[in-house]
């Protein structure tokens, strides 16, 4: 940290001071946050207890699940204290924190999105070759990557943000402590980092979409290729609800850190994080639920048994 550095703890300016609305927002954030987490916990306990979810797909799924439960945690559950208990502060560790732990699952994110689309390309367009290729060994290396990269990756951009002054305002005119929000506090030019990070996003963002697209083409060619109409919408089902998901986050995401600060306003720099930060997380087990048949089949199995079968490899590093 930089020996300048004079503020010792930020103040969170959130969504609006008004008490009315922060009852308002407390309640809306809270039903969102218990949707995220029950949903989540839902698809992956479905893939833990149902042997005919022991496949590299729901892995991947398994991993994601409990990635957003982990993702929302790290930015609406201070969100939610500060609505219940009126506090607005944050100390200079607990901000630095926070931002390196979004950074940390949303660069996992990321990559896990890319892996669950090559999971899918294999899948559908080598699916005699499928479980040679994704065998046991290559997805806990795959989810091993994910995790991992999410570690190290933001590094640079967390070391580069804390090494800023911060001599002055202690207002972050946000609901978490992230990057650009951050900058605007600095007593110092920020165009280098600003630049840095763009061209970081570009790379984490941009490369992620681009494989995803390629391989979605080719899922695509495959697709119409199919003659079973029930196989041609299976794989269309499972497909779109990816889709769904890799635009809301990636959409979002993008247009967040691509595009220029001086083109946002405040309003909309929290609206559009909302998406990515909040949102994808709940939507996802929505998503994967209503336009999965064998998650739904899961689901109304578990619900009619009083007692639950023994999941015996129920771990997230465990590809079986």
């Amino acid at each position: 940290m930089n020996n300048q550095t004079l503020v010792t703890e930020f103040i969170l300016g959130g969504f609006s001071s008004n008490p009315k609305m922060q009852s308002f927002f407390l309640g809306l954030f809270s039903i969102i946050y218990i949707i995220t987490l029950l949903g989540n916990l839902v698809i992956f306990s479905l893939i833990c207890l149902d042997p005919h979810l022991h496949t590299p797909m729901y892995f991947f799924l398994s991993n994601l699940s409990v990635l957003d439960i982990c993702y929302s945690s790290s930015t609406i559950f201070h969100l939610l204290s500060n609505f219940l208990f009126q506090r607005r502060t944050i100390s200079l560790v607990g901000c630095a924190a926070q931002m390196y732990l979004f950074l940390v699952l949303a660069t996992t994110e990321c990559i896990l999105l890319s892996v669950m689309a090559y999971d899918r390309y294999v899948a559908i367009c080598l699916p005699l070759n499928y479980t040679v290729i994704m065998n046991q060994r290559t997805r806990v290396t795959l989810a091993m990557v994910s995790w991992g990269s999410g570690l190290v990756v933001p590094v640079p951009f967390a070391v580069l943000t804390w090494r800023l002054p911060f001599c002055g305002p202690n207002v972050i005119n946000h609901f978490f402590c992230e990057m650009p929000a951050l900058w605007r506090l600095a007593c110092s030019d920020t165009q280098p980092i600003e630049l840095a990070t763009q061209v970081g996003s570009l790379f984490s963002l941009l490369a992620p979409i681009i494989f995803i697209f390629v391989s979605y083409v080719h899922i695509l060619a495959a697709i119409l290729k199919i003659n079973y109409s029930g196989g041609r919408q299976k794989a269309f089902s499972t497909c779109f609800s990816h889709l769904v998901v890799v635009a809301l986050f990636y959409g979002t995401a993008f247009f967040r850190y691509i595009q220029p600060s001086s083109l946002r306003t405040p309003v909309l720099n929290k609206v559009i994080s909302l998406f990515y930060t909040v949102l994808t997380p709940m939507l996802n087990p929505i998503i994967y639920s209503l336009r999965n048949r064998e998650v739904k089949m899961a689901l109304v199995k578990m619900l009619r048994n009083v007692s639950f079968p023994h999941a015996t490899e129920c771990g997230v590093f465990k590809g079986t």
